[in-house]
C-alpha cells in the first residue's frame, strides 16, 4: 500500500469530535440511540470500611478474580488467580455456551481463591459488554460485542444470577450477600478519583475493545427526569458510533462481523479488530490467520523483524486508532464543557493494552499519539491529564463499587 488511506487531518478529527458530541446529547436524552449513554446506579463512596471484597473481570478475553482488601480507606490486592495459568473466555472459548455453562466456568475457577472465606460476602463485577445498570447495582445485558454470543443472557440479570450459582456451588466457601455489576470503563473512572484537584474526570478502555464513561449531572441526563443535584456515573457504550471517514476496508471488516453495523468505532480502533483491518489491507498475500493487535503491536516493536510496507500500515493502523480516541475523547469534553462551563481540568483515567502500548524505543507512543492530537482538538482553556498508568485499575474499581 503506498498511500496512507488511513491518514486523518485535524478538520476531519474536529468533525468527528462534533459529530460524537451530538450522538453523546441524543443518548442523555432517550434511550435507544446509537450512544447509549447508560447511568450506572452505583455511586461512589469517599469512606471505605475496611472489608474483603471478591472482584471479578471478564471483558473479551480472559477472566479475572481476586480478592482485594480494605484498610484505613487503602486498596490491596491479596490474591489474584494463578499467573501461570490461562483463564480465557474469548468468542472461540464461549462458542455454544448458555449461562449455566459460562456460570459453571466461572465458579471452578473462582474456587481456586484460597483467600476466599466467610468473611467475604460482597461481589464486584466488571462486565465489559452494554448493560443496563438496575438500581440495585446489577445489570441487564443489553448485547453481546467482541465476538461473544450467549443468547439466553440477553435482556436479563447479570450478577444476580451468579451470585445465586456461586452460593450453591461446593467449590465456594463462602455465601454472598450482595453483587454490584459495572462496566470496566466506569470502574477505571472510580479507581481514577483518587486523583483530587480536578473538575471533572473521564474513563476510557482501548484494549480487546473500546469504551468511555464519565461523570454527568444528574440533571442534564434528559432520559432520567431528574432534578436532583449531584453526578453519576455514565457508561457512554461509545464503541457502538458510526463515525464518519471509515474507510472501503473498514466496510469489509464490518461485513464480514457478526455484529454487521454495529460497534463500527470499535472495530476501527481496538485490538480486537485491527488485526483484521491489516489482513483485508494484504488479503492478497501470505498473512497468518491469527494476526492480531497483538502482533500489530509486534511489528512496531520490531520493525526489522517486518516489511517496511507492513510495518508502515501497522503504524497507519494504529496512528488512525489514536487520533479516532483524541477525538472522541474532544467530543466527550465538549459535552461536558457544554453542561457546565466552570469545567477546565478534567483527569483522564486510562487502560487497556492497546493505550499502554510501547515502540522499539521502550516509549509509550500511542498515549503520546492520543494526547498531542486531543491537545488540538480541546476547547480553548481546557486541558485533560492522563494519569499516569494504574495497577489493575478494574479490580480497584470494581472492589469500591463492592462496597459503595
Amino acid at each position: 500500500m503506498r498511500h496512507n488511506i488511513f491518514e486523518l487531518t485535524t478538520e476531519e478529527l474536529k468533525n468527528i469530535a462534533a459529530k460524537l458530541q451530538e450522538k453523546i446529547e441524543e443518548g442523555l436524552e432517550n434511550d435507544g440511540m446509537e450512544i447509549s449513554c447508560i447511568p450506572t446506579h452505583i455511586t461512589p463512596k469517599k469512606e471505605i470500611t475496611d472489608e474483603k471484597v471478591l472482584v471479578l473481570d471478564w471483558g473479551g478475553t480472559n477472566f479475572r478474580a481476586a480478592i482485594v482488601e480494605f484498610k484505613n480507606g487503602k486498596a490491596t490486592i491479596i490474591e489474584t488467580l494463578s499467573k501461570n495459568k490461562k483463564y480465557p473466555l474469548s468468542a472461540k472459548e464461549t462458542a455454544g455456551f448458555d449461562r449455566n455453562k459460562l456460570q459453571g466456568k466461572m465458579a471452578e475457577w473462582i474456587g481456586e481463591l484460597t483467600q476466599l472465606d466467610q468473611s467475604v460476602t460482597k461481589i464486584g463485577y466488571c462486565f465489559s459488554y452494554p448493560a443496563a445498570s438496575r438500581l440495585n447495582g446489577d445489570a441487564i445485558t443489553l448485547r453481546w460485542t467482541k465476538g461473544i454470543d450467549i443468547p439466553d443472557m440477553i435482556l436479563k440479570p447479570v450478577g444476580e444470577p451468579l451470585m445465586a450459582y456461586l452460593n450453591n456451588h461446593k467449590e465456594v466457601n463462602t455465601t454472598f450477600t450482595d453483587i454490584k455489576v459495572l462496566n470496566d470503563t466506569v470502574a477505571c473512572l472510580f479507581a481514577g478519583l483518587n486523583e483530587s484537584g480536578y473538575d471533572s474526570y473521564l474513563g476510557l478502555i482501548v484494549g480487546t475493545g473500546t469504551n468511555m464513561a464519565s461523570l454527568m449531572r444528574l440533571d442534564k441526563i434528559a432520559k432520567l427526569k431528574q432534578d436532583e443535584s449531584g453526578s453519576i456515573p455514565v457508561n457512554l457504550e461509545s464503541g457502538n458510533f458510526c463515525p464518519p471517514y471509515l474507510t472501503i476496508v473498514d466496510g469489509l471488516v464490518d461485513a464480514l462481523s457478526n455484529n454487521k453495523g454495529q460497534q463500527r468505532f470499535e472495530k476501527a480502533i481496538s485490538g480486537g479488530y485491527v488485526g483484521e483491518i491489516f489482513k483485508t489491507v494484504f488479503m492478497n498475500e501470505k498473512i497468518e490467520y491469527t494476526c492480531d493487535g497483538g502482533s500489530l503491536a509486534k511489528m512496531i516493536r520490531n520493525p526489522e523483524a517486518n516489511s517496511a510496507e507492513q510495518v508502515a500500515v501497522a503504524y497507519w493502523i494504529y496512528e488512525r486508532s489514536a487520533k479516532l480516541v483524541a477525538a472522541s475523547l474532544a467530543g466527550l469534553v465538549q459535552v461536558l464543557v457544554a453542561q457546565d462551563s466552570s469545567i477546565k481540568k478534567i483527569a483522564l483515567a486510562a487502560d487497556g493494552t492497546v493505550f499502554w502500548d510501547k515502540d522499539k524505543d521502550n516509549k509509550l507512543y500511542y498515549k503520546e499519539l492520543v494526547d498531542k492530537e486531543l491537545k488540538l482538538l480541546l476547547p480553548e482553556g481546557v486541558s485533560v491529564t492522563i494519569l499516569d498508568k494504574m495497577e489493575d485499575p478494574n479490580l480497584i474499581g470494581s472492589a469500591i463499587a463492592a462496597l459503595s
